[in-house]
């Protein structure tokens, strides 16, 4: 997802609307990590970026997604450009088994 989304739309309320584009890219962030990952790969990554235009869009983190759009709201932006690229990626699972054995060992 590469959009430029306008916070001051004429006949919505601004509240309203920063909801509803909260509400857009969760969506899809849901529908990207709903797809199978491709194989040798066991989840989605997303890399990021945002800022007032898609010139000055910099890297974030996942996490800061709603903050940042909350941030435009509360800067009193009228429009900013966010950029959501979804990647497959490999995330390493301990193993339970692993951990119940190094337990027994130190009792």
């Amino acid at each position: 997802m590469k959009k430029t989304f306008q916070i001051n739309v004429t006949n919505k309320n601004r509240d309203r609307q920063v909801d509803s584009i909260k509400n857009e890219v969760r969506k899809y962030i849901k529908r990207e990590k709903s797809k199978r990952p491709p194989e040798g790969f066991n989840f989605w990554a997303f890399d990021c970026k945002f800022g007032k235009t898609a010139d000055e869009a910099t890297e974030i983190k996942f996490v800061d997604v709603t903050k940042s759009i909350d941030f435009a709201a509360s800067e009193g932006y009228d429009s900013f450009y966010l950029e959501l690229i979804a990647r497959a990626d490999i995330k390493k699972v301990k193993e339970i088994e692993e951990l119940e054995d190094d337990e027994e060992i130190s009792e």
